[in-house]
């Protein structure tokens, strides 16, 4: 198997995993609390999969990925903490838009939010990172 498309795999099937358990389980009553007025009855499943699949890709690109550049590998601990920048930045940058743009956004739930990105993206990291280095010995 192609070493990065087994690192995306990896990275995705974490992802949506620990995301949807999140999301349908874990904090739905906190979303319901917060922005319930501003949730769809249903999500739109097309665009809930365009973004997996393109987040997938970002964390493969920004934090598994460059540990094979042969100038520059990168261990556990450096994937991971790009990783987790990577997701922090990603989530603030939306939940910081949303509270300097709309009214009644609550400022805990962006904070849990962004604590999430930083959590969910570090996991698929590490998913994804387990997957390549499985590739590459294989």
């Amino acid at each position: 198997m192609n070493r990065y498309a087994a690192a995306y795999a990896g990275t995705a099937t974490v992802l949506v995993a620990l995301d949807l358990l999140w999301l349908g389980v874990i904090a739905k009553p906190l979303y319901q609390q917060g922005i319930g007025h501003l949730m769809a009855e249903q999500p739109v499943v097309p665009v809930a999969v365009l973004f997996y699949l393109l987040y997938a890709v970002a964390v493969v690109v920004f934090a598994v990925a460059p540990q094979l550049a042969p100038a520059a590998p990168r261990g556990w601990a450096e994937t991971l903490g790009m990783a987790a920048l990577f997701g922090f930045f990603a989530y603030a940058t939306y939940d910081l838009t949303n509270l300097a743009t709309l009214k009644g956004w609550p400022l805990g739930l962006s904070l849990i939010d962004m604590a999430w990105g930083t959590v969910v993206s570090t996991a698929s990291a590490a998913g994804g990172k387990a997957a390549l280095d499985w590739a590459t010995r294989t």
